[in-house]
């Protein structure tokens, strides 16, 4: 099976695992919250909203900077609603992102065509909304709503 990311994983004990990315990266302990585990580190849940928030940042940077635009210190909350499906099963209904600029928006070019295209670009969003309803909001430094 060919991939073009590839993660390793390996039984700590209970639910906790150690997540090795290779490259020299950091091993990433997570861990389930009680009773099943120890909440030791990130659930599996977590890992997947921060992997969306933490995309929708990365594709938020490249538009402005495709501009030239530094909007730093981006920052990012973000949270899911976990319900039970049909058979009564835990899953994640939806998740919620809001990004903020480091920015006023006043003091940036092409913030109407940037906030319209930067999401087509965050291939994990993208990804996850083939089956997750995603919400992003992004603010400017001083709090203003733009998208």
């Amino acid at each position: 099976m060919a991939a073009d990311v590839h993660v390793s994983l390996r039984q700590i004990e209970r639910y906790r695992f150690a997540n090795e990315f290779g490259h020299g990266a950091a091993v990433l302990l997570s861990d389930e919250p009680p009773p099943l585990g120890e909440d030791s580190g990130p659930s599996p849940s977590q890992l997947l909203v921060a992997a969306a928030a933490n995309c929708l940042c990365a594709s938020l940077l490249f538009a402005f900077g495709k501009f030239k635009q530094d909007v730093a210190p981006l920052s990012a909350e973000a949270s899911c609603v976990i319900g039970r499906n049909e058979a009564r099963r835990l899953r994640i209904e939806s998740i919620e992102v809001t990004l903020q600029l480091g920015q006023p928006a006043a003091t940036l070019a092409q913030v109407e065509r940037v906030l319209a295209t930067f999401e087509d670009y965050c291939t994990v969003t993208q990804s996850i909304r083939q089956g997750i309803t995603v919400n992003v909001v992004v603010l400017d430094m001083d709090g203003s709503r733009l998208k």
